[in-house]
């Protein structure tokens, strides 16, 4: 039941996050952290396909935050 109710949290948070992208960089980073809760809850789940998913979600949503958190090269 726990597991059931964390999947339940983390992939509101992460849906949540996804959706409020575009008021601020700190979302994006909150949608990465949520696709990487999501993928814990996917491999401890036993739904290791979703795991693996989400686990790339990660990356792109940490590289997207990582690209827009730098500031712009002068010039």
């Amino acid at each position: 039941m726990a597991l059931t109710v964390f999947g339940v949290v983390v992939l509101t948070l992460m849906m949540t996050m996804y959706a409020l992208e575009h008021r601020g960089n700190a979302y994006v980073a909150a949608f990465a952290v949520g696709c990487a809760l999501s993928s814990a809850y996917g491999f401890a789940s036993g739904a290791w396909p979703f795991g693996v998913v989400e686990a790339v979600w990660t990356v792109v949503a940490a590289r997207r935050w990582w690209s827009t958190a730098r500031p712009a090269p002068a010039g």
